[in-house]
């Protein structure tokens, strides 16, 4: 098998350092890593794969004449629109995990699990996007439901770390447990919930919201989906926790549905109630699988269920869904 060269772009930061821990554990063909950040952390010692690594900065040539097949980019919105175009024209295959690309229509939006059949896309520009975190969870437990009933609509309602909203929205809750003004939300967040992820649209749905509906309907190819979601910050380190409410195009019966959600690929059943068996975020940190539980008809439709899904919001809903779309590339690329 041949061996690549990967880049990872944004590594000193919290879903970058992420990246390099899911990459020591992986394993990716690779036979050379190049670690990038902004000029701010350029020069910075990091340890990884058993060496220590200086950070280069991240200009507009930089990636020329380094032979780059794969970037991993998780530098925030406005740098991928500027950098990410760049560095696919110098031959690299950028996997991006802000949303400044996810909605374009000549740009892939990949779960692994669910649609690495859209991977080939990249071609288009050079560039495959990682959904949004709250989505890819999501995901993996709607794709094999979607698959054996058919939707017809979709309820989430969010309840997501502090992790989510970077290193200052994880510090508004350590020291908001120690009575000190947040500096990242527009509240207190601990002991608190805020019904605010991202801005307000005039619709009166936040961007996260609507993120969460867009996204849903471009991955799973179903452009008329009736999606609704509420998105809510809540006082949690790490795993973001989601209901989600399902109606179906046909009839199912509970036991054949809790049987595909267990043959379902990076998705693990908890569901015991009677001896408190459910998915948390408590427990899903610091993994990779989608949690599922909670598994319960809704009688108040013809055909619909209730649910309810944990995942480590900064592995699988970035880093770990980002390096296993590196590794369905290399897939295709050797078949």
């Amino acid at each position: 098998m041949k061996q690549y060269r990967v880049a990872v772009v944004g590594a000193t930061g919290m879903v970058g350092r992420k990246f390099l821990q899911v990459l020591e554990e992986h394993k990716l063909p690779v036979s050379e890593y190049f670690l990038f950040a902004s000029a701010r952390s350029a020069g910075k010692q990091l340890p990884f794969m058993g060496k220590t690594y200086t950070v280069r900065e991240l200009t507009d040539d930089a990636f020329q004449d380094l032979g780059i097949d794969i970037a991993l980019f998780s530098a925030g919105g406005e740098t991928s629109r500027h950098f990410a175009p760049i560095v696919a024209a110098s031959g690299a295959v950028v996997i991006d995990t802000s949303s400044c690309w996810r909605m374009d229509p000549d740009v892939p939006l990949v779960v692994p699990e669910v649609n690495p059949d859209a991977i080939p896309g990249y071609k288009n520009k050079g560039i495959i996007a990682n959904p949004n975190c709250s989505t890819i969870q999501a995901m993996v437990v709607l794709k094999p439901l979607a698959d054996a009933y058919g939707l017809k609509r979709v309820v989430y309602s969010t309840y997501q770390a502090v992790s989510g909203a970077g290193q200052k929205g994880y510090m508004d809750l350590v020291n908001g447990l120690k009575g000190e003004a947040p500096q990242k939300f527009p509240h207190p967040i601990a002991g608190n919930c805020l019904p605010h992820i991202d801005v307000f649209l005039d619709t009166g749905y936040t961007k996260e919201e609507q993120k969460m509906i867009d996204e849903t309907r471009k991955i799973l190819s179903l452009p008329e989906l009736r999606v609704t979601a509420t998105t809510v910050r809540v006082p949690v380190y790490h795993g973001h926790s989601e209901s989600i409410n399902v109606e179906f195009a046909r009839p199912f019966e509970l036991d054949e549905l809790r049987a595909v959600l267990e043959k379902a690929p990076g998705l693990i059943v908890r569901d015991d109630p009677k001896h408190n068996v459910y998915p948390m975020a408590i427990e899903a940190a610091d993994t990779d699988p989608v949690y599922v539980g909670r598994i319960r008809r809704d009688f108040s439709v013809d055909s619909g269920v209730n649910l309810w899904c944990v995942a480590d919001n900064i592995r699988k809903g970035a880093a770990t869904n980002a390096v296993q779309i590196a590794e369905e590339l290399i897939r295709q690329w050797e078949a």
